[in-house]
């Protein structure tokens, strides 16, 4: 399910939990809604209502992590990239398949990202056939032994990298967590609506309130999926480096 559709839904389990409160306070005995029995609610309540903040926050905070962490590390691909080809720019004409194979690799990661499937992929051919092609080079000065290494300890770098954001592209929202905190929000627009005299104000307010709920929670799900959807990382940093490969 979207991040868009799940919204909805809690919105709807969220403002539907408030009118089911209000129907109930026109049914229950005048006794239960009682000033004491209105204190006993709100005491409890205010617990729930502390342990969703909290755990809100969590995934807030959890989300957010995610989201930099893949944006930093789609910059440091892009910087190891255009370091990557100035040393074999540097090595010599020897380094020119090595170097439009790179190209190509790029490419075809920004593909991947304008289709909203995550930054990288599994090895290709391609992204081998680089390796392959720096590892068969034959340097004949120091300077080109030197460049040789570089290249070598910038692939690594680079394949590390990679290897950590597929790891990390699974999305890490746990759906129990969600649901919990879901409940919990329901069981409190209950009690809402139980004691809220039925009016346009204060109907209006509990709808308010539960768009900005089914808000938050878009935004942790948006968050955790950071290439796709409203809020994605911009590729912006490797098409730049696109735009300099071969140069």
């Amino acid at each position: 399910m979207s991040p868009l559709a799940t919204s909805l839904v809690v919105f709807g389990c969220v403002f539907g939990g408030s009118l089911v409160g209000i129907a109930l306070r026109g049914v229950l005995p005048e006794h239960h809604l009682s000033a004491e029995t209105k204190d006993v609610v709100r005491a409890a309540m205010a617990l729930v209502s502390t342990m969703s903040a909290l755990v809100l926050g969590l995934l807030v905070a959890s989300a957010k992590g995610t989201y930099d962490t893949q944006r930093d590390e789609l910059t440091s691909l892009s910087a190891n990239v255009t370091l990557l080809d100035r040393v074999l720019g540097r090595y010599g004409p020897e380094a020119a398949p090595a170097r439009g194979l790179l190209k190509e690799a790029v490419a075809d990661t920004l593909a991947h990202i304008s289709q909203g499937a995550g930054a990288v992929a599994t090895p290709t051919v391609r992204s081998q056939s680089i390796y392959d092609e720096v590892l068969g080079l034959a340097p004949q000065s120091d300077l080109q032994r030197a460049l040789k290494s570089e290249a070598q300890s910038l692939m690594l770098t680079i394949a590390r990298t990679r290897a950590l954001m597929l790891a990390q592209s699974r999305n890490t929202l746990s759906f129990t967590l969600l649901a919990v905190v879901v409940f919990w929000l329901t069981v409190n627009f209950v009690s809402f609506g139980l004691y809220a005299k039925p009016n346009a104000t204060a109907t209006a307010a509990l709808f308010l309130a539960a768009v900005s709920v089914a808000g938050a929670l878009l935004l942790i799900l948006e968050m955790d999926r950071p290439y796709s959807g409203l809020i994605h990382i911009s590729d912006a940093p490797l098409r730049d480096a696109l735009e300099r490969l071969g140069h």
